[in-house]
């Protein structure tokens, strides 16, 4: 086992596609809880994103059987892509359009917190600046949530977020550029300043 905490999450993905489960073992243990947070984040029901997790990783486990899957670096970035297509999948069955309402047991502040690594002093200020963010950013329209959530909480570039997502990048930054826009306009509406010190 020793061998497999070695191992990068491309190479666990290889190994397992070798027969070796506890590869894939470790590979789920790793990255779930990031990808469990990407999936809330965009639905906002966990029911769903816990039946989407699932059909996630049922397609992890097809693809890599099959041999899908090749090593280029960016394990992270093809499990997210996956995960994305489940969601649009729901959300063509729901066949809703619509903005979707943010919940009372949703709360980033958690994850806000893990993510910054700043000085005490700072983290109340910022602690408030995240939470007023995170109330505009449940107001965006899915699309520009998902771009938002994938940019600046998962640290992905603007070309890891085209493809997860399957657009252009030129899509991918004009979804940002909207979502920014629209997350300045809510806080000139609101009064709310958004600056991290």
């Amino acid at each position: 086992m020793d061998d497999l905490n070695k191992m990068t999450d491309e190479e666990l993905a290889l190994s397992y596609i070798d027969g070796n489960n506890k590869a894939f073992d470790l590979l789920l243990s790793r990255t779930k809880t990031k990808l469990f947070t990407y999936i809330m984040f965009v639905v906002r029901d966990r029911d769903v994103a816990d039946d989407i997790f699932q059909e996630t990783f049922v397609k992890v486990i097809v693809k890599l059987q099959q041999r899908k899957y090749t090593n280029s670096g960016k394990f992270s970035a093809w499990l997210v892509r996956i995960a994305h297509n489940v969601i649009m999948d729901w959300y063509r069955e729901q066949r809703s359009e619509k903005i979707v309402e943010p919940t009372e047991d949703n709360d980033l502040s958690n994850l806000c917190s893990a993510l910054l690594d700043m000085n005490v002093e700072n983290r109340y200020v910022n602690t408030q600046v995240l939470k007023d963010v995170k109330k505009m950013m449940n107001m965006l329209p899915p699309t520009q949530r998902e771009v938002v959530f994938m940019r600046f909480y998962q640290e992905m570039s603007f070309k890891e977020i085209a493809e997860a997502t399957g657009v252009s990048i030129n899509t991918s930054l004009g979804r940002m550029r909207y979502a920014i826009l629209n997350l300045r306009r809510m806080a000139r509406e609101h009064g709310v300043a958004l600056q991290l010190d």
